[in-house]
């Protein structure tokens, strides 16, 4: 048998070399074009993150955008969207699209722009001058006023919900063709020229009558436009009852503080709402939104309600799939984690953080399959005893709780390999800004050339089990990664249902990687 050191240490001359510095200074594989667009596309939320801006990452996305063809980035709008339920990002590339194939921007659109938030955020992007024009164009603006004439009343009502632009302004700037007095009345309204009252929608008139007198029944108008008003505990426990799922998760602690909770039977109502398996797999809620709203819930939201959250949780995870053998789960709890998951924004900016997220996957990952090791790093593996019979939500809290110090990807792989550990799977949810493990010849900062030390570490690793698969899940948009795709190695942006079963489906033979998922969608 040949010796197995020896041709270890051959093989490692043969690693790919690092061709980039990443945002932390550490050397690092640049994503490939295709492979850059679409993680882009699917973490990216045009906001400042820990390490890039907006700014930076608008320029990054554009530039990606260019170098691609139109086919690839309508397959990267439409995936974000319909799988990522990412808003900003697709509603770039769509616009972007307007520019470079028009014609292909038409079905995108259609499957892109599917409510009111992502009509304004497209004729914002569009009007920006970003993608190349100032104006939203003749087969744009067609696009839009297309949506506005076919959409319901309930539809404006809701996309009527914002501003910059308002949907007020959308119809000044696009002018759609009132198919009936009803529709005619409405838009009159909406812009505040003259209309005819007695051809208002329902809804609307009703909205009117309500504010001219409060004492009456409370209307079937959106959330936000009656919330603006002061409002009794008993008009709140309507609207719990009636608001969707999500609104109804985002505010239990303003119904609490309102008194909702003391009146009969809205404990048992909310709780029955929230835990309702038809209605989770309607909304298909993150499961990371389901944790922040545990940890988020005040004292005065009552525990059947808690209770309730923590079902819900627990099924939105029911489909995540097992994987098989023996698993390494390895959270990023470094200081850069600590950065919110969907970056910093203005009155936008969300309580989950990166680390949240890796700590979800993490007892998710322990809760499917109990064998699981979980190894938590920085600029090392961090000791942490986690119960596989823990509530997801229980881990995925004391995982988060450790976080600080500085980015070493490589780390948890070196522990396995002084381990001399047998794996199938490696599987490390990070921002990949790894830099502490970085050579720096003569005290040179990011230089680059060698293999990362991730890429030797894994190598030394498959000398040992050569079926394992590495599987990073990369949840920023910096663009780089310490573990070149192969075919064992998988990089997937991201974190919603179908990254876990990205994963799964490679873990167990599939050899596709991520890029070739993307391309699957039809345009």
């Amino acid at each position: 048998m040949a010796n197995k050191t020896l041709f270890s240490s051959a093989l490692a001359k043969f690693l790919p070399r690092t061709d980039t510095v990443n945002q932390a200074g550490g050397n690092a594989y640049a994503y490939g074009p295709k492979a850059l667009l679409a993680q882009l596309a699917a973490t990216g939320t045009l906001s400042d993150g820990f390490y890039a801006d907006a700014q930076d990452q608008l320029a990054k996305a554009l530039e990606a955008a260019w170098a691609v063809d139109a086919e690839w980035v309508a397959k990267c709008a439409i995936y974000a969207r319909q799988s990522g339920a990412m808003k900003d990002m697709p509603a770039l590339l769509t616009a972007v699209l307007s520019m470079s194939d028009p014609d292909l921007m038409i079905p995108v659109f259609k499957r892109v722009i599917d409510n009111g938030r992502m009509l304004r955020n497209f004729v914002q992007i569009m009007r920006s001058g970003q993608t190349g024009r100032t104006s939203l164009g003749s087969r744009p603006k067609r696009l839009v006023r297309e949506w506005l004439e076919n959409a319901s009343t309930r539809q404006l009502m809701q996309a009527a919900t914002g501003n910059d632009p308002s949907l007020a302004d959308i119809v000044k700037m696009v002018h759609p063709a009132p198919a009936s007095a009803e529709r005619r009345a409405f838009y009159g309204w909406l812009i505040g020229k003259p209309y005819d009252v007695a051809a208002l929608p329902k809804e609307i008139a009703d909205f009117e009558a309500w504010k001219a007198d409060s004492s009456r029944p409370l209307p079937d108008a959106p959330f936000e436009w009656l919330t603006a008003f002061e409002l009794t505990a008993k008009q709140w426990a309507v609207l719990a009852e009636r608001i969707g799922w999500q609104a109804l998760r985002m505010n239990l602690n303003t119904l609490a503080r309102k008194g909702v909770f003391q009146i009969d039977g809205v404990t048992e109502m909310v709780a029955a709402r929230l835990a309702d398996p038809d209605a989770i797999a309607r909304v298909k809620p993150m499961p990371y939104q389901l944790m922040t709203a545990l940890t988020q819930v005040g004292d005065g939201v009552p525990l059947a309600v808690q209770a309730a959250l923590e079902k819900a949780l627990d099924l939105s995870l029911a489909k995540v799939p097992v994987l098989e053998g023996n698993v390494v789960v390895c959270p990023d709890v470094s200081g850069s984690m600590s950065s919110t998951a969907t970056g910093y924004r203005r009155g936008a900016t969300s309580v989950v953080r990166c680390i949240d997220i890796a700590a979800l996957v993490s007892a998710v990952m322990l809760r499917s399959n109990p064998q699981t090791r979980v190894l938590p790093f920085e600029v090392d593996v961090v000791k942490l005893k986690l119960d596989p019979k823990a509530r997801v939500a229980v881990n995925a809290a004391k995982l988060a709780g450790v976080g600080g110090g500085g980015t070493n990807v490589s780390a948890p792989l070196a522990l396995l390999n002084r381990e001399k550990a047998m794996v199938d799977c490696v599987i490390i949810v990070s921002d990949n800004e790894s830099w502490f493990d970085a050579p720096r010849p003569r005290g040179v900062w990011g230089s680059y050339g060698d293999a990362s030390a991730t890429m030797k570490e894994w190598n030394k690793l498959k000398a040992r089990n050569p079926g394992a698969k590495l599987i990073c899940i990369d949840i920023q948009p910096y663009g780089s990664t310490q573990a070149q795709t192969r075919k064992d190695i998988m990089n997937v942006g991201g974190f919603t249902d179908p990254v876990f079963d990205a994963m799964a489906r490679f873990a167990n033979g599939d050899a596709k990687d991520w890029v070739e998922i993307v391309n699957e969608v039809e345009v």
